[in-house]
């Protein structure tokens, strides 16, 4: 049995959520437009902490999302994490963004591209297979008409995230599927920390720092 806290503050989401070993025991997030990290992640820490019924101490780990999205985001989650590590020694775990957020869809074929905003026309994204293996690696790029054209011509893409609404705009292709209502969560986070848990994939406490792709991109 591993108890591991998971934090994910990349975007305007404040999500936290408690595992035991890859099942969600309670979770809690604010799907707000503002940033609001600052004032509610360790308070959202406490809850789900508490509503477990379990003691700080009983923790085996602690999963953080790594990027890429807001600068300060990112920059909260990654300091929360580290100073719980440090605290109650015990390791970090670092979960990529575009990799969570592209579990939230269950597509039987296809292709998943999880899109977070970038600001303007741009959006940090990636290309995954239905079955989660990555195609094409993390990019911070600008959007065009054409953008995905090889995989639209091959089967069906599902866009998720908040980047997608402005890609819905121009692109029209009959195997586009746009799901822009969705943030990455905690949640999501929980069979992939569990397994790095196993694996002892751990970062360094000292010098993680979170994947911002661009430097300075403030949210």
């Amino acid at each position: 049995m591993a108890y591991i806290l998971c934090i994910e503050t990349s975007t305007t989401n404040c999500s936290v959520a408690l595992v035991n070993d890859k099942e969600v025991v309670v979770s809690k997030e604010d799907y707000d437009t503002k940033y609001s990290h600052a004032e509610r992640l360790h308070q959202f820490i406490n809850i789900v902490v508490n509503e477990a019924g379990i003691a700080f101490r009983d923790l085996d780990a602690i999963s953080v999302s790594k990027g890429p999205g807001s600068y300060t985001g990112l920059r909260i989650g990654v300091s929360t994490a580290k100073g719980l590590c440090y605290g109650l020694n015990i390791p970090l775990i670092s979960v990529d963004t575009l990799h969570s957020l592209a579990l939230q869809v269950k597509a039987k074929e296809g292709f998943v591209v999880p899109m977070i905003d970038a600001r303007r026309m741009e959006v940090y994204s990636a290309i995954f297979s239905n079955t989660y293996k990555q195609l094409r690696s993390t990019e911070a790029e600008v959007l065009t008409e054409a953008s995905y054209e090889t995989y639209l011509q091959k089967n069906k893409v599902y866009f998720i995230g908040n980047g997608v609404a402005k890609f819905a705009e121009i692109n029209k292709h009959k195997n586009a599927e746009f799901i822009s209502d969705k943030l990455p969560s905690a949640i999501e986070m929980a069979t992939v920390s569990y397994t790095k848990f196993l694996e002892k994939d751990f970062e360094n406490v000292s010098y993680f720092e979170p994947y911002y792709l661009k430097d300075f991109v403030t949210g």
